[in-house]
């Protein structure tokens, strides 16, 4: 068994973690593979079918290409030239392994360094308002006269924003716990008693392991199981595994994997926080429509994400063409 490849990747800052991020599995569990967000990219992607020529666009804040995938699938009509921006050196070079006609460009959002009025259309998926919303002032300046802006943005009353600030509370509960560092002295022990047969430091440690054990079933048990994109889950699991099958497992693979869990586990709950703070309410949201029709924009659409039988919400999905 190999525990750590089951784990979420090392994610000490937003480029280590596209680095590990091969999967996707975190990002996904950030929205960007929900139904009415694939369901938004299809439809508007299609509705540029019926246009001639080559279409260029720029996507804002890219991460692992969830934007440039949905039009590869559902733009069929006119060829699509791609700019993907990003602040992350290693998500731009995983998207342009992915998508090799991809042109990125590794920036920061509030910093674009391209051309204004270069592009028919720009994106972004939960990207923008990462930047903070005057980053849409750097967007905007890029989309020529008649071009467009498609945007997804993080909703504060919205079902992701609502699964993040559970993640993030069972994150920070767990290393309340100190699941971990406990976890790494019970093992630690353990393996010298193996060695020793000496087990008195392996039950004194394996006693102040056995409250933080608990704490992570009280943590599923309130949060669910799945919470944390099942960090939690796998993490338990695997220490219960390894615990029961010790003499399998080298000590120094046992204590490295913990401590990149470890970190793991503090840039996840960073993660968690900034989405929290990059939400945006309704007020904001009108503020965002307000301040484009200023620049010359016409709202196409500027609304909840939503089925009419959910609630809450999604996120706030937005299109507008620059006159």
């Amino acid at each position: 068994m190999n525990a750590e490849s089951e784990h979420l990747p090392l994610i000490e800052s937003w480029d280590t973690y596209w680095q590990g991020a091969l999967t996707s599995a975190a990002y996904s569990g950030g929205g960007s593979s929900h139904p009415l967000v694939l369901s938004f990219w299809d439809d508007y992607f299609r509705g540029l079918n019926d246009r001639d020529g080559e279409l260029k666009i720029i996507d804002i804040a890219s991460g692992n290409g969830a934007v440039v995938k949905g039009a590869s699938i559902s733009l069929t009509g006119p060829s699509a030239k791609f700019t993907c921006l990003d602040v992350s050196e290693s998500a731009i070079r995983m998207l342009e392994e992915r998508f090799p006609d991809v042109h990125g460009v590794v920036a920061d959002a509030a910093d674009i360094p391209l051309d204004s009025a270069s592009y028919d259309i720009a994106t972004s998926q939960f990207g923008v308002e990462y930047a903070g919303l005057e980053a849409l002032d750097e967007v905007t300046r890029l989309i020529a006269p008649g071009g467009e802006l498609a945007m997804l943005l993080h909703h504060r009353d919205g079902i992701i924003y609502e699964e993040c600030s559970a993640s993030l509370e069972a994150a920070r509960e767990m290393q309340a716990a100190e699941f971990i560092p406990k976890c790494i002295a019970m093992f630690e022990a353990g393996f010298i008693a193996m060695q020793s047969g000496d087990r008195t430091r392996y039950s004194a440690a394996a006693k102040n392991f056995a409250p933080a054990l608990r704490a992570m079933e009280t943590i599923m048990m309130r949060h669910g199981r799945d919470v944390a994109a099942s960090t939690i889950l796998k993490v338990y699991r695997d220490v219960r595994t390894i615990h029961g099958n010790m003499r399998h497992y080298e000590p120094s693979s046992v204590s490295g994997w913990l401590e990149k869990m470890e970190q793991a586990i503090e840039a996840y709950t960073g993660r968690m926080a900034s989405m929290r703070e990059a939400a945006i309410d309704a007020t904001q949201f009108a503020q965002v429509g307000t301040g484009l029709v200023e620049k010359g924009f016409e709202i196409l659409r500027a609304e909840p994400l939503a089925n009419p039988e959910q609630d809450p919400p999604v996120a706030w999905a937005l299109i507008a063409k620059k006159e």
